[in-house]
């Protein structure tokens, strides 16, 4: 035990400890301050974001359009309206008894449409006729009694008394028949005013009344109804769509149009313009422009809105040029290199790439990138971009 070595011997310290490497530790704070940053960072975006005013700006719809449209020099728009249309009424009161026809019936002109009760009328008539037939046999003897008298006076054989009686009593019979012929046309009359006939050929639009009610010329009473069907002549639609003041200079008598209704928006229909109505609207400054088909068909229908292109020329008969998806042309910018639209969304806009092709009057057509009825901002401003909020100008 002596021989044991003890200054050998080191007592080992807390502080004497080995340092610990300090690198890892660095590393997670930089990168837990670095996200801190960047959260900062996208919340004071997306505040800015919020508070920045909204753009106004006016926009519009991706529709279909017709090559020809690159020749309209005016765009109108009104409704389909029959040219000849007519609330058919009774000329007499009383109970409808008969209905011959329904809603979407065709009828030619003096087709009895609806009948009323006429047993009075019709009784009216044969008395009148009764009393016409007594005064022709009447007639007979009268003019036997006369020729009689007018033969025995130039024989002396009766006075000219007698003979002024004869003549008085035949005179009278042949009134009495002129009467009688008058009292039945005039019977006839009523009867007829109780059948109502069509005044053309046409189309029923609407029935006004059924069989049972009271029908009378000028609705005398609550109950009674006036018309009982409404007819159009089919064949004389035409659209009416008013024109700008301003505008009805490029109109003229005989101009080609193009017609396209909203329930068949990839139809269209050829037509010119039939009249100018000569007086303005003062409320609208307005005037009244008439368009009549060059072609129709069953599916035209009164009061259909119709859109009116006024063309500088006249689209070919033997046209079949599909419509075309197409957009304004200034809805269209260019950003680095690339055509795009800003594509409405709610109250914000979305920048969408697009594939143009061939100009149509004022329009472009889409080839890839949208579709039909999308609404996009019209003249977008320089600084408009994905997600600025937008508002509609007034």
């Amino acid at each position: 035990m002596s021989n044991v070595d003890l200054s050998k011997l080191r007592i080992q310290h807390e502080d004497a400890a080995p340092v610990r490497q300090r690198g890892p530790k660095r590393l997670r704070t930089f990168i837990v301050i670095g996200a801190g940053l960047v959260v900062v960072a996208a919340l004071v975006i997306a505040l800015e974001s919020s508070l920045a005013p909204a753009e106004e700006v006016e926009t519009t719809t991706v529709t279909y359009v017709f090559p020809s449209q690159a020749n309209a020099v005016l765009t109108a728009s009104g409704y389909v309206v029959a040219q000849r249309e007519a609330s058919i009424a009774s000329k007499a009161t009383g109970r409808l008894v008969y209905l011959g026809f329904e809603e979407g019936d065709s009828v030619k002109k003096g087709d009895i449409i609806a009948r009323i009760e006429s047993a009075d009328v019709e009784a009216a008539r044969e008395q009148a006729r009764a009393t016409l037939e007594q005064n022709k046999t009447a007639l007979v003897d009268a003019q036997r009694s006369y020729e009689r008298a007018k033969q025995l006076l130039e024989s002396k054989l009766i006075s000219q008394a007698d003979y002024d009686a004869a003549k008085a009593r035949y005179d009278g019979v042949v009134a009495s028949i002129a009467v009688g012929e008058a009292a039945v046309k005039a019977a006839e009359v009523q009867v007829e005013n109780t059948r109502i006939r069509a005044p053309f050929d046409g189309t029923i639009l609407t029935k006004n009344a059924d069989v049972g009610e009271v029908v009378a010329p000028f609705g005398a009473g609550a109950s009674s109804k006036v018309a009982v069907v409404t007819i159009a002549d089919m064949s004389s639609l035409e659209v009416e769509a008013d024109v700008s003041e301003s505008n009805i200079e490029r109109v003229t008598a005989g101009q080609p149009c193009e017609i396209v209704l909203d329930a068949y928006p990839t139809q269209r229909y050829r037509g010119y313009v039939h009249k100018i109505v000569p007086t303005a609207d003062r409320a609208k400054a307005t005037v009244l422009t008439k368009i009549r088909f060059s072609e129709i068909d069953r599916r035209v229908l009164p009061e259909m809105s119709a859109k009116v292109q006024f063309l500088s020329k006249a689209v070919p008969q033997d046209s079949s040029s599909a419509p075309t998806l197409a957009v304004a042309a200034s809805a269209v910018v260019i950003h680095d290199g690339k055509k795009a639209v800003f594509r409405v969304s709610d109250e914000t806009v979305t920048e969408v790439p697009v594939t143009v092709g061939r100009t149509i009057g004022n329009s472009v057509e889409i080839i890839q990138g949208l579709s039909a009825n999308e609404k996009v901002v019209l003249h977008p401003p320089d600084n408009l971009k994905t997600g600025s909020k937008i508002k509609l100008k007034k």
